[in-house]
């Protein structure tokens, strides 16, 4: 159908497949993820008018931040949180745009990157762990922030280069020439640069801290190169190969690898 009106008016096909492109579906939560995210210290904050929902699960050891990815939220977390609690860390997990309970009806990993420093700049962690286009938001967030302070960034199943996201998303939504031209152009005018601009990798290359990649060999979602781009783009990087994990990569060895990262 956009490809139909596309042959009317591209700006309205560009302006269409945008729209898809960058709004997820909010689902609620589950009674269990309800009763989790009731534990926490939960904490509004506001990034350019729009709400940003936090949860905190204190404690006196050092401060992690956890970023969910694409249509998920913060109780996600709550397979490491219930072990990160038993060591003492300091934990926060924040709604990203257009997800849970933070606000914005759409969704991108430059706005999720500002609700990330926000969120840093007010509870000063010292490690990140992102998940997905969390991850890549993770790194967006470590450029131009007034938070310089953090010494660890996990990234699991992140994916590398935007402009292969858009692409998969291209391809699968089979768009014409016409409608991909028109909304590449979109985001060019909107933000000012092209989306191969807006790099995992690229922006990596600009950090000093020490980073944990995990993906999995199979992740029918984000392939496995992008770990490779990224791992090799980070300098005091170290990747962890899975295999059966999928993207969500949950699993007790995982998380085994992730408390280990952060105690070294």
């Amino acid at each position: 159908m956009i490809n139909v009106v596309g042959l009317f008016s591209k700006k309205s096909a560009g302006r269409l497949a945008l729209y898809l492109f960058s709004t997820p579906r909010r689902g609620k939560l589950t009674e269990k993820q309800f009763d989790f995210l009731g534990t926490s210290f939960r904490e509004e904050l506001t990034v350019n008018n729009m709400p940003v929902m936090t949860y905190r699960w204190l404690g006196k050891g050092s401060t992690i931040l956890l970023a969910h990815g694409w249509e998920s939220n913060a109780a996600r977390w709550q397979y490491l949180i219930e072990p990160l609690k038993k060591l003492n860390y300091n934990i926060i997990a924040l709604d990203a745009p257009a997800h849970g309970k933070s606000g914005s009806k759409r969704f991108n990993a430059i706005l999720y990157g500002d609700f990330i420093k926000v969120v840093s700049k007010k509870f000063k962690p010292d490690f990140i762990i992102g998940h997905s286009v969390g991850g890549m938001a993770s790194v967006f967030s470590q450029t131009n922030t007034e938070y310089k302070e953090i010494k660890k960034l996990i990234l699991l199943g992140t994916p590398s280069e935007y402009s292969d996201v858009l692409g998969r998303y291209y391809k699968m939504m089979s768009y014409s020439k016409r409608t991909i031209n028109s909304t590449n152009q979109l985001i060019k005018d909107r933000f000012h640069v092209e989306p191969e601009n807006f790099s995992t990798a690229k922006y990596l290359e600009t950090l000093n801290l020490d980073g944990l990649i995990i993906h999995d060999e199979k992740d029918t979602i984000i392939p496995y190169q992008d770990a490779l781009l990224i791992n090799n783009s980070l300098k005091n990087s170290k990747l962890i190969t899975t295999n059966g994990f999928g993207h969500s990569l949950v699993d007790d060895s995982i998380s085994k690898s992730i408390y280990e990262f952060l105690e070294s």
